[in-house]
């Protein structure tokens, strides 16, 4: 019964306690989410109708002004043209004012009464009746009855205006004000929800982290042997692949690609003898051009098994043949961009079978038609990386095959890191660093 109290698993403790978070998680959300919406409406409702509305109010005072400059201008005449150029300025005020005006009825607050909304354009309507009259009498040559019509009536009617829109101005602002007093104390009651909130959650996870500590402290270590053995597996694993590859490597290389090749020269040998025309002697070529594409295709296979020319030439010129071979095999246009540097021994065989790996995923997963492969000297590592542009396949998903497990490990048997990247134009992105101090590959 003690083994068995001290290997049960905390799921069940865990999912109570989950279960109740979420309850008070949800529930406060809703609180919150009521209390922000509230608050949204009250911002949209008032607020920022306050500061559209205050911004055409101001824009209407500017053209006001406007207007009382030209009419203390108009009655100082000291210009030397008469009242009626200035017909133009007013009128182009004027369209000012009627669109000012027009967007200002749009987005003038709900509570601002009946009246006051009619106030602006009657009086401005009346103002620019009392402007035409002026202009009338000013083009009939009566300039003074004109200047005594601003002075008596324009500028008595523009000082009218401006008080009223400096007047809404003012109830505008203290409209503003008061909706964010409102705002202050939606905020101070969501504060103290919150704080009373985080309180609450805090000591629920203090419980469950407690808990979830002296549960999980066995099974981490028991993950952790698991972690260990598992590792030590597929070190063995590859260790076993990269031997049994090696020898079928070396078995088709020699005992078939010698075979092959005995059969071929006796082939040929029997050719010679044969008179020429002979329909034998073509059946025979025929059979030693099988027997010699059967040749190259026994020495391809030997090389994509263990090349070769990995122990022999080292890792460079490896991947310069390999990478056409994969691109004639797949119709994946390969684009490789490297520096100097060369690598040999078990670093070099790693890190060949990293690279194979990725270009294999490449065309099982990516559908893509073209990738990248790039081999770089840094001042404190080596770096491979493989990219593609296509569809890429979820690292997640891939770490349940042995392929992506091998790579990783064949990274950490070199002292690097192994990492599935996204690039920004989409794809999949596999880099290899490898530090230079690691023992195991050496640049020349």
């Amino acid at each position: 019964m003690a083994a068995v109290r001290k290997d049960r698993s905390p799921t069940l403790g865990l999912t109570v306690g989950l279960v109740i978070t979420l309850a008070a998680v949800v529930m406060y959300s809703a609180y919150t989410s009521r209390q922000i919406t509230a608050l949204r409406a009250l911002q949209n409702d008032l607020i920022d109708r306050d500061r559209k509305d205050s911004l055409q109010l101001l824009r209407i005072q500017n053209d006001l002004n406007s207007l009382a400059l030209a009419m203390r201008d108009m009655l100082d005449n000291d210009e030397p043209y008469p009242l009626a150029a200035w017909s133009s300025q007013f009128q182009r005020i004027r369209a000012d004012l009627d669109d000012a005006l027009s967007k200002e009825a749009q987005v003038s607050p709900h509570d601002r009464a009946l009246e006051q909304r009619q106030y602006l354009g009657t009086s401005l309507a009346q103002f620019w009746d009392a402007a035409e009259r002026m202009f009338s009498m000013a083009r009939a040559g009566k300039e003074q009855e004109a200047r005594a019509q601003i002075r008596e009536s324009l500028q008595a009617r523009q000082a009218a205006l401006s008080t009223a829109v400096a007047r809404l101005l003012v109830q505008n602002n203290e409209s503003e004000e008061a909706a964010t007093a409102r705002i202050a104390g939606i905020y101070d009651r969501v504060e103290r929800q919150v704080y009373g909130f985080l309180g609450a959650t805090l000591i629920a996870i203090l419980i469950t982290g407690v808990y979830v500590i002296r549960s999980n402290r066995r099974l981490f270590a028991r993950v952790a042997a698991l972690s260990r053995q598992r590792s030590e597996l597929a070190r063995e694993l590859i260790s076993a692949q990269e031997s049994t590859l090696r020898y079928l490597s070396r078995e088709l290389h020699d005992e078939f690609g010698q075979v092959l090749t005995a059969i071929g020269s006796m082939l040929a040998r029997a050719n010679k003898q044969l008179p020429e025309g002979s329909d034998l002697r073509v059946e025979l070529q025929e059979v030693r051009d099988i027997a010699q594409t059967t040749l190259d295709k026994v020495r391809t296979l030997s090389q994509a098994l263990h090349p070769v020319m990995l122990e022999e030439a080292g890792l460079e010129h490896t991947l310069e043949w390999y990478l056409p071979t994969f691109e004639r095999q797949t119709g994946i246009k390969i684009r490789y961009e490297k520096t100097p540097i060369t690598i040999d021994g078990n670093g070099a065989i790693h890190i060949y079978r990293v690279l194979q790996e990725a270009l294999n995923n490449v065309a099982r997963h990516s559908g893509a038609s073209e990738a990248w492969v790039r081999a770089r000297s840094l001042p404190q590592e080596w770096r491979f990386e493989v990219e593609d542009h296509g569809s890429g396949f979820s690292p997640p998903t891939a770490k349940k095959g042995m392929g992506v497990v091998a790579m990783r490990e064949r990274a950490e048997l070199l002292g690097g890191t192994l990492e599935f990247l996204k690039p920004s134009e989409g794809g999949t992105l596999v880099r290899l660093n490898i530090p230079r101090e690691h023992p195991e590959p050496h640049a020349q």
